[in-house]
């Protein structure tokens, strides 16, 4: 079993993890860029924790569509 360690890109925070679990929720973003942009050719990839993530939503002009879940799997 492996130990791993995941950052939240913003706030530099630690997740929770045993092994190779990670006990905390978060969003990872894997951004291949394209032709239209100035990064064209580069993939970029980081990890928002949940507290960071609600706080960049409140910067929102257009809210966030929320839906409820019906099957947790």
């Amino acid at each position: 079993m492996n130990n791993i360690t995941v950052l939240c890109n913003k706030c530099g925070k630690k997740l929770k993890t045993s092994g190779d679990i990670v006990h905390e929720d978060f969003i990872e973003i894997n951004k291949a860029w394209g032709w239209f942009s100035k990064k064209d050719g580069q993939t970029h990839k980081c990890i928002i924790c949940e507290e960071c993530c609600e706080e960049l939503e409140k910067t929102f002009v257009i809210p966030v569509k929320k839906e409820e879940t019906v099957e947790l799997v």
